[in-house]
């Protein structure tokens, strides 16, 4: 469960910027690292009554923490989210420090957390830009056999068009990472990522779950209650032979291992199931009617 901001500085949900402000200096004298030196539990103090900081001094971001609560708050927003805007070289200097946040060194480096207790100087140049994500739509069959794939973004200021290398594998929510292809940093320090998410488009055939697939096969009442070697499909374009046991019940599902989608790491391969359904006429010829009545005349 995420900690209560307000109740980390210690004021009350209407306490005025200015209260906040008092509250954070008092608790930033205390627990920051030139004063706590060596303390580790300090350092995660500060870190937290910083982050609660950088939170309610800003209006907009207090609004939205008041809003959400505190979970929901942290769903929308990303550490670096909440970073993002809040000069530690102003507040420091306000709250006499020095100039430089002392030896506090505060870097996002890539989405963690912006605090990096170590000594040294403030290099703002250490802010990374933020992450990009493009969602690209893909087959179930690009998933299958890998792809590549044109994608258009603005990168720095402009449209940019990048081939991308899909590798096999990259199932419904799977990112691929593009070092360095992310937003620029407003500091001059490296650029964010850019992550390409799947998103796996419906297919006619096949259903996915993870990396195993599954389809539905009709078949008629006779092939169920004598059996019968049916051909099924492949997410790659083959046929398979599937024998099906005589008194097989509708609804049953046959597993066809290795007939899935691989997986990224591995090659690894999921598994194929076929779900057997049986086809009903809805109009019957009357030879089909009367051996039907046969057949219910002799108890089947």
């Amino acid at each position: 469960m995420a900690e209560d901001y307000y109740q980390i500085l210690g004021v009350k949900k209407d306490a005025s910027d200015d209260k906040i402000k008092k509250a954070y200096r008092k608790l930033a004298m205390k627990y920051h690292p030139d004063h706590a030196k060596g303390d580790k539990s300090a350092e995660e103090k500060f870190k937290k009554i910083s982050e609660a900081y950088a939170v309610l001094s800003d209006k907009k971001k207090r609004k939205e923490y008041d809003t959400f609560g505190s979970e929901g708050f942290r769903q929308r927003f990303s550490q670096e989210d909440i970073f993002r805007g809040f000069d530690f070289n102003d507040v420091f200097r306000e709250f006499g420090f020095g100039g430089r946040g002392g030896g506090a060194r505060f870097s996002f480096g890539g989405g963690g957390s912006p605090f990096n207790f170590g000594g040294g100087r403030h290099q703002q140049g250490q802010v990374k830009g933020s992450d990009l994500v493009y969602e690209l739509p893909l087959t179930l069959q690009e998933v299958a056999a890998g792809v590549s794939k044109v994608i258009s973004f603005e990168h720095e200021g402009h449209s940019e068009n990048l081939t991308v290398k899909i590798p096999k594998g990259l199932t419904a929510g799977k990112k691929l990472r593009l070092a360095g292809k992310g937003a620029p940093s407003p500091y001059g320090g490296p650029a964010g990522d850019l992550y390409i998410k799947s998103r796996v488009l419906n297919d006619p055939v096949f259903s996915a779950e993870k990396y195993d697939l599954y389809l539905s096969q009709e078949l008629k009442i006779s092939e169920l209650l004598l059996g019968a070697t049916i051909s099924v499909p492949t997410i790659e374009g083959r046929q398979l032979s599937l024998k099906i046991p005589a008194g097989t019940k509708p609804g049953t599902k046959m597993r066809l291992a290795g007939h899935g989608l691989p997986a990224m790491k591995g090659g690894k391969k999921g598994d194929l199931y076929v779900r057997v359904q049986v086809k009903i006429p809805k109009h019957l010829s009357d030879e089909q009617r009367k051996l039907v009545e046969k057949l219910a005349a002799a108890g089947l």
